[in-house]
């Protein structure tokens, strides 16, 4: 891991850009810590961290404000990163099949998901890896929103990941049920009942499908962006009763 950039920003948090090999990514940590602190790995759509920023950066600070540093790094095919010429086209094709109002096939989300878990999930493993190494980052940790097919995964082969919560928002691959049943760690859900751009249904069969004898299911009124601050409130404390 390499550091690209510093700054402390207005709030005491230290926010550093680094790369680890190809791979961007940011970590910031309270700076007030007295101890080694919990991580929070921050999940995101793949939109590039750039226009991600502004959500990231708010959900690190309040998550530093709790006391926990959060990191997250760019996903393959985002951002500044290489395009990837299979995903783009999934990509393609799910935009044409919405437009033209027609469902979206098994297909397309396999297409569009399943690479892309393939690819991130081993690289969020190494950036684990370098992040543990340094001396203000503690355990345990935490992974929150994102794609949650990649939530799904990194909960089911990442042992050092005590807890996740995971935004009901995405395509999920039918593959990926079989591997929900396999996820123990205590997981809190944050589902959006009028998104616009997920099927409702299958996000209930989803929860149904998890193996964790703890389990939540947060739903709020509104589209795929409207989830509102309490909720984020809850999640927060769902953190802090699981990684303090």
């Amino acid at each position: 891991m390499h550091f690209t950039s510093e700054q402390r920003l207005d709030d005491g948090v230290l926010e550093r850009e680094f790369s680890l090999g190809e791979i961007p990514g940011i970590l910031w940590t309270p700076v007030s810590a007295s101890a080694p602190a919990p991580l929070i790995l921050l999940g995101h759509p793949p939109l590039g961290l750039h226009k991600m920023y502004p959500r990231l950066v708010a959900r690190a600070r309040h998550a530093a404000a709790d006391g926990f540093a959060t990191a997250t790094i760019e996903l393959p095919g985002s951002g500044d990163r290489p395009l990837w010429p299979s995903v783009e086209q999934a990509r393609a094709d799910l935009r044409r099949a919405m437009e033209a109002g027609e469902p979206v096939s098994d297909e397309i989300v396999d297409a569009l998901i399943l690479p892309l878990v393939d690819k991130a999930v081993p690289e969020w493993q190494a950036a684990l890896d370098a992040l543990l190494s340094l001396p203000e980052i503690g355990g345990p940790v935490g992974y929150s929103g994102g794609v949650i097919s990649i939530g799904i995964r990194l909960a089911v082969v990442e042992p050092r990941i005590s807890a996740a919560v995971l935004f009901a928002g995405s395509f999920v691959p039918r593959a990926m049920f079989e591997e929900a049943r396999q996820v123990t760690i205590p997981l809190h859900v944050l589902l959006q009942w009028d998104d616009e751009g997920n099927d409702r249904q299958a996000a209930l069969d989803l929860f149904d499908a998890f193996g964790s004898k703890e389990k939540s299911l947060h739903a709020n009124m509104g589209g795929h962006t409207g989830v509102p601050q309490f909720a984020g409130d809850v999640a927060a404390r769902f953190f802090t009763r699981h990684l303090k």
